[in-house]
């Protein structure tokens, strides 16, 4: 599966529109993470633990939303974004979005 936040890939066209097609996923904080995060913005540096929530959140979103590509027969994802939320103190939301196409390599 071919995924750009452009409007099209170099090497290909794209021959259909198949729609809008996205992932998300809600992840919670741990306690105990979080006592180590509070410290970190004290003393200041990276906050390890939620550059990691993040990552993962980002990426099981993203397989969630190729998954709903690959079941409308979708070669590509075109135009992703990526956007965030608070769900209620200690959760946050990770959503992403694009739009799936189908495509030919360009002669």
């Amino acid at each position: 599966m071919l995924l750009t936040t452009q409007d099209n890939f170099s090497k290909y066209e794209i021959v259909e529109t198949l729609g809008l097609v996205k992932g998300n996923t809600v992840r919670a904080r741990h306690a105990g993470k979080d006592i180590l995060a509070g410290f970190r913005n004290i003393v200041g540096g990276e906050i390890e633990e939620y550059t990691k929530l993040l990552a993962e959140s980002r990426e099981q979103s993203i397989d969630r939303m190729i998954e709903t590509a690959k079941s409308l027969g979708a070669d590509g994802i075109v135009c992703i974004r990526f956007t965030t939320s608070s769900i209620m103190q200690s959760a946050a939301e990770m959503f992403v979005f694009g739009t799936a196409v189908k495509l030919k390599k360009k002669k």
